[in-house]
């Protein structure tokens, strides 16, 4: 399938080197529009004319190799089918060949007895509610009319739209199987309408999907929620196995990462609630968030502890201090108990300068930005990269605010940023087809010399337009894209580049550990595939282009 911007005729890339195609007739196939379309033709000659601007090169052998990427990823998708259907077909499948259709639909106005009257007529188990233009507003289930109808004694007169759950979760027809197994699972949800442009088209349910193996994800969530002090110890291994099997099923890393986040972000959660327990309940509202590869959503393995803590001022302040003392110290316990490592630069809720009242985190943060140093300038990259993940909404309302407000009066502070930036570029090597040929032996540290850089660049322009905590650079980008800051051909580029480092990056770092080597970000091209190589080339060039471009702004 074709998207908007995607490019189709590449009949002979080795026309393009040079090459020559003794029958390109072998090559032509025919593409068929499913809705109305444009498409630009570029005659061969023009393609051959400009073959020498290096940014018509390097764009056709980017776009060359993401379709080399998608045909060798289906390929693998057909092996594993062929071999194995059994095992992969879960997380192949998409929702829109397991949804069930055509969706059962009421009116916001229609009487509850009529509702019943259609889940029983259509042997379904939920209804979605519409609007008068056929949007969607809410979902009846039979749940809902246990504990909203029945159990309160309600009966003739009443209406969808009042006992109907509002603004339910959805899911696209094309998601894959997986994605709607996360759904449920982290949402506590049964039912996921199946939307279209817009439109419902039909209805997945939990038991749908449990009809088909999913590879010990329920299993992993059963075994977070009944996780206790004493047997934390056992999960590392059940996140690891769910971890492996999205890896040896080729799942995209993106999607990969988002399943990890969501399973790990759960398990932190119950830690949150296990130490609230042990210490007992907090005198204020507090919050709770991720920084560094867990606030950025990156995290794929148990990586060492970056967290931080917020809480409100008021009350007695030795007993309120005292209390969160003693609770950020019970949850890193715990989460070293599940297999993260204590951070090394001590970058955690169990250490005085990580956690505090807003107003402590306020003149925190005025202190970084007075105090421009390298050092301080290291920790505002980690603390930008915070994520909220447990806690009182309100509260992080208000903490986000007041970090805007801070960098709005502290722009020294991201001038000094971006000059530090403008220090560590982000390394070139020669042209991507004819270094392959003529590699030495080079190495590249994914995390410091491509990973950072990227995430510092979009850090910068997140914080020049007012958005901190903006979660993983996929959201970041979107973000920037929609303030018309990046436009969305320089997005797909690092989308891309993103994608792409992350990749080699999750694989090289599962095989290590699979391997029993220890795990580092550093990467041998030597070690790479000729694909890989090519790649990770193109990948680090426009991570550069865009180090260029934020650094050119201050």
């Amino acid at each position: 399938m074709l998207e908007q911007n995607d490019m189709i005729g590449f009949s002979s890339l080795a026309d393009f080197l040079g090459g020559k195609t003794e029958d390109p007739k072998r090559y032509e196939v025919e593409v068929g529009a499913v809705e109305e379309s444009v498409c630009l033709h570029i005659p061969y000659t023009v393609v051959k004319a400009r073959w020498e601007d290096p940014s018509v090169r390097d764009f056709v052998l980017q776009q060359a190799t993401i379709r080399l990427r998608d045909i060798y990823g289906s390929f693998a998708e057909q092996v594993q089918l062929a071999s194995k259907w059994g095992e992969s077909e879960p997380f192949i499948r998409r929702i829109q060949d397991i949804m069930n259709e055509p969706v059962v639909v009421a009116d916001m106005d229609d009487d509850v007895q009529d509702i019943a009257g259609k889940m029983v007529e259509h042997s379904t188990s939920s209804v979605v509610v519409l609007n008068d233009s056929d949007q969607l507003i809410g979902i009846v289930t039979e749940k809902d009319l246990v504990q909203r109808v029945v159990a309160r004694g309600l009966g003739a007169g009443t209406v969808a739209r009042e006992i109907m759950t509002p603004h339910p979760f959805i899911i696209a027809r094309d998601a894959y199987y997986y994605e709607a197994m996360s759904s449920f699972l982290m949402n506590g949800i049964k039912h996921l309408p199946v939307m279209d442009r817009g439109r419902v088209i039909g209805m997945v349910t939990l038991s749908d999907l449990l009809r088909k193996k999913n590879r010990g994800t329920m299993e992993l969530l059963q075994t977070v929620e009944e996780s206790t002090i004493e047997n934390l110890h056992e999960l590392t291994s059940a996140f690891y196995d769910v971890l492996g099997n999205l890896i040896q099923d080729g799942i995209p890393t993106v999607h990969t990462l988002d399943v990890m986040t969501k399973l790990y972000d759960r398990f932190v959660r119950h830690a949150i609630e296990l130490a609230v327990d042990e210490v007992g309940e907090p005198p204020v509202a507090f919050a709770w968030y991720m920084m560094g590869s867990g606030g950025r959503k990156e995290q794929f393995m148990l990586t060492d502890q970056d967290h931080f803590l917020v809480y409100e001022d008021g009350g007695d302040q030795v007993v309120v201090d005292e209390y969160f003392e003693k609770l950020g110290g019970k949850i890193v316990r715990c989460l070293e108990a599940a297999g993260y490592k204590r951070c090394k630069g001590l970058m955690m809720a169990s250490e005085p300068q990580w956690r505090g009242t807003l107003t402590v985190w306020k003149e925190r943060l005025r202190s970084w930005g007075v105090r421009a140093t390298n050092e301080n300038i290291l920790l505002a990259h980690n603390f930008l990269a915070f994520r909220y993940v447990y806690g009182d909404e309100a509260l992080h309302d208000q903490f986000v605010t007041g970090v805007k407000e801070q960098l709005e009066r502290s722009r020294i502070f991201l001038y000094r940023m971006a000059e530090l930036e403008k220090e560590k570029p982000v390394p070139t090597f020669d042209h991507p087809i004819r270094a392959l040929f003529r590699m030495k032996r080079e190495s590249v540290d994914l995390k410091k010399q491509a990973l950072f850089p990227f995430h510092h660049c979009l850090q910068l322009l997140c914080a020049r337009k007012g958005l901190v905590g903006g979660g993983s650079p996929l959201e970041q980008m979107e973000w920037l894209v929609k303030k018309k800051v990046l436009s969305e051909e320089t997005a797909d580029e690092l989308r891309f580049a993103y994608e792409v480092v992350l990749r080699i990056r999750v694989e090289c770092g599962w095989e290590a550990y699979r391997t029993g080597k220890e795990n580092d970000s550093l990467i041998d091209f030597n070690h790479l595939r000729t694909k890989d190589k090519e790649e990770l080339l193109l990948a680090l060039k426009t991570i550069r282009a865009l180090q260029n471009q934020v650094v050119g702004m201050y």
